[in-house]
């Protein structure tokens, strides 16, 4: 395997994995900023309001974007599979 093709399916791979992660970083990211602002309005320091938050919100995010990256993610090794014969022969 010629370093060239081992790159392009490393850069490949951490591209599907970011893209697939990206709606629940991005949802955890949104929440903590909202409720840590709210929090330092209020001046009420409690953690478990900032865990109850995200997990309520990434909860929802999965029920919505969970299809999505199964489908995006068995596409990715569909595509892979069936590219295996030519990498074994490069």
């Amino acid at each position: 395997m010629s370093p060239v093709l081992a790159s392009d399916l490393v850069r490949d791979a951490l591209g599907t994995a970011l893209l697939v992660a990206a709606p629940f970083l991005a949802t955890a990211l949104l929440v903590g900023l909202v409720v840590g602002l709210l929090q330092a309005v209020t001046q009420v320091q409690e953690q478990s309001v900032s865990f109850l938050a995200k997990l309520l919100a990434l909860s929802a995010v999965s029920v919505v974007a969970l299809p999505w990256a199964l489908s995006h993610l068995v596409g990715y090794l569909v595509g892979l599979l069936n590219a295996l014969p030519s990498l074994v022969g490069a």
